[in-house]
């Protein structure tokens, strides 16, 4: 019997193995010299990719435990609170849009550009309002969400950007890697599935100080100073202070020592990923599908998701054609189920499928096919029989 095909697998060498078990072996498990190194690594990764950015303020970066976690502290740093209005689209994962509730802000969703399953930006900016204090962005599957735009919009409505670039790692707009546009602050995901992973974690840049400060207080408690630095410290250093109720939002050293191999690695993971999607799209050319966009020449897509969309001619409806591509053994996902479809988002704003026609149609068709960096050619021709097979081709 055909082994199953996971919908997503992360790729662990031996270097991240070492890497944990000389943390665990330190005796420092918790965020640590090597949170900090990771830290270190990602602005210098970012910012040996900045294009036109380089003489920009430098970058700070903070390691979280989640990207979630990122999210809500960018959002809490910048001041969001009750009162406020935060736009950001519905075609995405409900916590892009749950960290603004955290704050008592409302959340205002606009649909998607069909072509490439982007927030739109003429939508964006017919949704401001005097209450609106900042837009959030999400990079779909790993392609850049049109920045230019969004920045123009924010800059003549005095409105703050934070991205979520969940998927976006490495992607690039105008030949810069997201998370050195121009916004207030990026964050990136490295959930198990991402195309970096800590297990769990994320990272928080911008080049704004304050806000930067403001993140690392806030994610440990509020406390005032560097908990590194107080527990690693070889003279007394036990006082600190409580300057705010903060959150515990730190990311360990066990899951730092996966990043700092991890981060080593993202460029030839893009590749693959990149190799990846052009075997489905030569595979799957002719079936009654829509392709996922491609990026602008000389843009890296970062391809954390290859998300196809069935055709009317299509001969299996979507929930059908995910069934039939579990039973041949395929793992597949939709992304996403849009929020203004959840219970908590439609009934608290009143939302309605038909006000978002974009997402909707793109939802009822969508399928994620498996693209992972251990799948072999193989693995990829074997899901692209599969689609073949059912489809007709």
């Amino acid at each position: 019997m055909t082994a199953f095909l996971p919908f997503a697998l992360p790729e662990l060498g031996e270097e991240e193995i070492a890497e944990v078990v000389d943390t665990l072996r330190s005796g420092w498990i918790t965020t640590g010299p090597k949170a900090r190194r990771f830290e270190q690594d990602f602005v210098a990764f970012l910012e040996a990719g900045q294009g036109a950015g380089a003489g920009a303020p430098l970058l700070h970066a903070m390691a979280v435990n989640s990207a979630t976690a990122g999210l809500h502290l960018a959002l809490e740093a910048l001041g969001i609170g009750p009162g406020d209005e935060v736009i950001t689209t519905t075609h995405t994962f409900t916590a892009t849009a749950e960290v603004v509730r955290y704050l008592g802000a409302d959340v205002v969703l606009v649909d998607i550009d069909p072509a490439t399953l982007n927030i739109d930006p003429a939508l964006v900016e017919a949704a401001i309002t005097p209450r609106t204090r900042a837009i959030v962005p999400v990079h779909y599957a790993g392609l850049a969400a049109p920045m230019d735009a969004i920045l123009d919009i924010a800059r003549r409505h005095g409105l703050k950007v934070v991205e979520d670039a969940a998927h976006a790692l490495p992607t690039t707009h105008g030949g810069a890697l997201v998370g050195t546009l121009g916004s207030d602050a990026t964050v990136f995901s490295f959930y198990a599935n991402k195309t970096i992973t800590t297990g769990e974690g994320g990272m928080v840049v911008t080049r704004d100080a304050a806000l930067a400060a403001r993140v690392k207080v806030m994610r440990l408690h509020g406390i005032s100073r560097d908990a590194f630095d107080r527990f690693s410290a070889t003279t007394p250093s036990w006082y600190y202070e409580i300057v705010a109720p903060g959150f515990k939002y730190n990311l360990t050293d066990i899951a730092a020592a996966l990043g700092l191999h991890q981060l080593r690695r993202a460029r030839g993971f893009q590749a693959r990923r990149a190799e990846l999607a052009a075997r489905f799209d030569a595979g799957l050319a002719g079936l009654p599908l829509t392709l996922p966009p491609q990026p602008a020449a000389g843009e890296l897509h970062a391809w954390h998701l290859y998300v196809v969309r069935l055709a009317e001619a299509a001969p299996l409806a979507r929930d059908a054609f995910i069934e039939r591509l579990f039973a041949l053994g395929i793992g597949v996902s939709v992304h996403y189920i849009p929020l203004h479809l959840h219970p908590y988002w439609r009934e608290r704003y009143g939302l309605r499928a038909e006000d978002f026609p974009h997402s909707q149609r793109a939802y009822e068709r969508m399928i994620s096919l498996p693209l992972y960096t251990r799948m072999s050619d193989a693995d990829a021709d074997r899901v692209i029989a599969a689609v073949r097979q059912l489809l007709g081709g």
